[in-house]
């Protein structure tokens, strides 16, 4: 490659960053690139930290040694976070939205390819630093979600099957009961999705109360893998009885009203942890 500007560099520098999350680049690696001086690249990514932090875009983290270099961390700051989810609660409240057994249509939201990477962003800033292996999620809703944010933190996505798939090989199939309909269902997965011993972030994008997810919880038990995180986009808090604890929710539903069409909706756990 040819020597750029020093204008150039750092656009084709920042650029590479954002495209390689949670990914080490090495001092040298920019330096042969780029023809330049190891100082000149330590000055460039000095100006693209400054700029990341100030307009909320993450930050990046600095690893010493011969082997050394940088990694981006995409990263939402609370400020930007809660103005970003009061949009989509804003969005999220509209009256027509309402389905019936409580849940809120939103296939557009989960469509919506801006509103979805800000979203996985979001969850990726919180778990980052969780060591994490896969993200998984429950067919059908809640994939593009897991996918958003397990590109944020640059892992494979697991989806969890309600049948099993003979594409799928061999399957570890267990029974749950639904916490809302108190139905007993099944899910299953693959054998080779993961090795024993793997940590996976559950993400799903609506909660009642929890059995889907206490589901997921007990079929990774049967692959001896840790659960390192749980988050949920929405969930619902009039149910009585929640069947999983310590997760994460970016919004709550509190009050349905289908008679008058009402939904009422507010920030989630992870900002009330955070006022």
């Amino acid at each position: 490659m040819k020597k750029l500007k020093r204008s150039a560099r750092i656009v084709d520098m920042t650029r590479k960053l954002l495209e390689n999350p949670h990914t080490l680049i090495s001092l040298t690696q920019f330096a042969d690139e780029y023809a330049s001086a190891k100082s000149s690249i330590s000055e460039d990514l000095a100006i693209i930290k400054e700029v990341f932090e100030e307009q909320g875009v993450g930050f990046l983290r600095t690893v010493a040694g011969a082997a050394g270099g940088v990694i981006y961390i995409p990263y939402i700051d609370i400020v930007h976070a809660r103005r970003f989810m009061e949009s989509v609660i804003e969005m999220l409240s509209d009256p027509n939205r309402l389905l019936s057994g409580g849940y809120l249509y939103m296939s557009d939201l989960l469509g919506d390819p801006k509103k979805l990477g800000m979203i996985g962003k979001l969850f990726a800033s919180v778990f980052y630093e969780r060591e994490i292996d896969y993200v998984m999620t429950v067919e059908t809703k809640g994939i593009p979600l897991a996918y958003a944010v397990a590109n944020q933190l640059q892992v494979p996505v697991i989806i969890v099957r309600r049948d099993s798939q003979v594409t799928e090989g061999s399957v570890v199939t267990i029974n749950y009961v639904s916490g809302s309909s108190k139905r007993i269902q099944t899910m299953s997965l693959g054998r080779r999705s993961m090795p024993e011993q793997s940590k996976v972030l559950i993400i799903d994008d609506f909660m009642k109360a929890g059995g889907t997810i206490r589901g997921m919880i007990d079929l990774l038990n049967e692959f001896n893998a840790e659960v390192a995180g749980i988050g949920v986009l929405v969930e619902a808090t009039s149910t009585e009885e929640r069947l999983v604890d310590r997760y994460l929710s970016l919004a709550e539903l509190t009050a349905v009203d289908p008679r008058e069409k009402k939904i009422e909706i507010r920030l989630g756990n992870y900002f009330q942890n955070h006022t």
